[in-house]
C-alpha cells in the first residue's frame, strides 16, 4: 500500500526543516514540500536540495509574487486598512495565498492531509486554517506545535542537530522573522519585553535607522489608477517592481519602521518590530489621493469600514462573505480615486508635496478668500449656521426656563 500523502507548508526556516523529520518518525507518511514565494528574497536559495535532504518526497516552489500584490496587497491598501494604527497586515494576507496554493496542491496530489508550522500562541495557525476550511473543508489538518514535545525553539535547534537537520538559525540569533515583498517582521529575543528598546542597527534588514539616513530629501511621484498604484515618477511599472523599487526608496530613508505591542487574536499581546517602507509610502500616498477625490461622508464611512476590514484580515477571515462584500465597498469608492501624488521622504517621515486629480473635488474658485459669490455666498452662511445650531438654542433656551 502507498503511503499517505501530507502536504507541508515549508519555508526553510527551523520549525519546517525539523517537521519534514518529525511527520515521517510520527505517521509513516509521504511528505511533500510546498514553498510559496510571495518575495521572500534569498530565502528560497536552496530549498529544494534542503527539503529532500530533510526528507520530502518532493517540493513545489510557487512564484505566487504577482498575485500576491495584485489580489491581496493593493486590495488591502485600497481599503486603507491598518490593524491597531500601525500594522500594515504584511504577514496577515500572505497566509490566505499560501494556504490556497497549499489546497490546490493537496488536491492534486491526491493528498489527505495539510501540515504547517505556526505555533499554538499565533495567530497565523488561523489564517491557516480558517482558509483550508474555506476552500477544502474535507482535508485533516496537521499542526505540530500544538502536540509535539518541542516547547520553544532553542528546543527545536536541539532536535535539529541531533537529527542532522540543517537549519539557517543558530541560538546566537532566535529572532523569528517572517519576509515576503511588503514587509518584514521580527519577534522575539530581547524584543518580547517591551521596555527594551529595538537595536535597530542589528535588526533591520529592509532599512536603515532614521539617524542613518541621507540628509537630504527624497522625492518621489506615484500615479494611481482606480486606487490602484501603477506608475512611479511617470514611468508605467508592473506591480512586483513598484513595490520593490518603493522598498528600496523608503528603506534607504528609514521609513516605515514600527514598534508594537499588538492584540492577538488568540488573546495575548505580542511585540514585534515590522519594516514596511513601500506599504508605508503608498498607504499615505494612497490617503492623500483619497483627500482629493472622494467627498466626506464616503471617505466617513470607508475609515469606519477599513476598521474592520482590518480585522478580517488579521484574523485569517479573508475568504469571507463580509471580507468581499467590503472589498466590493471599496472598489466602488475607487472609480474616481485616479491621478498623481508626491510625497517627501526624509529621515523616516514621510509628507506630502503636491497632489492632482481629474476628479479632485477641490474648486480653488469656491475654496479662495477671494470673490465667489456665484458659487458660494457669505451671506448664505448665516442660514446654515441659524438651522445647524437650532438643538443647541433650544436645550439652552430649556435649562435657562428651569433655573
Amino acid at each position: 500500500m502507498s503511503k499517505e500523502k501530507f502536504v507541508l507548508a515549508y519555508s526553510g526556516g527551523l520549525d519546517t526543516s525539523i517537521i519534514i523529520s518529525w511527520l515521517k518518525e510520527n505517521y509513516d507518511c509521504e511528505v511533500i514540500a510546498v514553498c510559496a514565494d510571495v518575495g521572500q528574497g534569498k530565502e528560497t536559495e536552496g530549498l529544494e536540495e534542503r527539503a529532500i535532504r530533510s526528507g520530502a518526497s518532493k517540493i513545489y516552489i510557487e512564484d505566487l509574487r504577482d498575485e500576491y500584490v495584485k489580489d491581496y496587497i493593493f486590495p488591502t491598501v485600497k481599503a486603507g486598512a491598518v490593524y491597531e494604527g500601525k500594522y500594515l497586515l504584511g504577514t496577515s494576507h500572505a497566509r490566505p495565498i499560501i494556504a490556497k496554493r497549499l489546497v490546490e496542491i493537496a488536491l492534486k496530489e491526491g493528498a489527505t492531509t495539510i501540515c504547517h508550522g505556526a505555533t499554538g500562541k499565533g495567530n497565523d495557525q488561523v489564517r491557516f486554517e480558517l482558509t483550508i476550511k474555506a476552500l477544502a473543508p474535507q482535508l485533516k489538518i496537521i499542526a505540530p506545535w500544538r502536540i509535539w514535545d518541542i516547547k520553544s525553539r532553542e528546543d527545536a535547534v536541539d532536535y535539529a542537530e541531533a537529527h542532522g537537520i540543517e537549519i539557517p538559525v543558530t541560538k546566537k540569533d532566535l529572532y523569528s522573522r517572517d519576509r515576503n515583498i511588503w514587509h518584514i517582521s521580527h519577534e522575539g529575543m530581547d524584543l518580547e519585553d517591551p521596555a527594551n528598546e529595538p537595536q535597530l542597527d542589528n535588526l533591520l534588514k529592509l532599512s536603515v535607522s532614521p539617524e542613518k539616513a541621507p540628509d537630504e530629501p527624497t522625492y518621489v511621484t506615484i500615479g494611481f489608477e482606480k486606487g490602484v498604484p501603477v506608475s512611479l515618477d511617470g514611468e508605467v511599472m508592473e506591480p512586483v517592481a513598484l513595490v520593490e523599487k518603493l522598498n528600496a526608496l523608503g528603506g534607504a530613508n528609514g521609513v516605515g519602521i514600527a514598534d508594537i505591542c499588538e492584540d492577538r487574536l488568540v488573546g495575548m499581546k505580542s511585540r514585534g518590530v515590522y519594516e514596511t517602507p513601500g506599504g508605508t509610502i503608498l498607504y499615505y500616498a494612497h490617503e492623500e489621493l483619497e483627500y482629493l477625490c472622494l467627498d466626506r461622508d464616503t471617505q466617513a464611512f470607508k475609515r469606519q469600514a477599513a476598521i474592520k476590514f482590518a480585522e478580517l484580515v488579521y484574523d485569517g477571515k479573508w475568504f469571507t462573505p463580509l471580507r468581499e462584500a467590503l472589498s466590493a465597498f471599496v472598489d466602488s469608492t475607487q472609480e474616481t480615486v485616479t491621478g498623481e501624488v508626491r510625497v517627501k521622504l526624509y529621515k523616516g517621515q514621510v509628507s506630502s508635496a503636491g497632489a492632482k486629480s481629474k476628479y479632485s473635488l477641490y474648486n480653488e474658485q469656491i475654496a479662495s478668500f477671494g470673490d465667489s459669490k456665484e458659487l458660494y455666498s457669505h451671506k448664505d452662511a448665516e442660514g446654515f449656521i441659524n438651522l445647524f445650531g437650532l438643538p443647541l438654542k433650544v436645550r439652552a433656551l430649556m435649562k435657562q426656563n428651569n433655573e
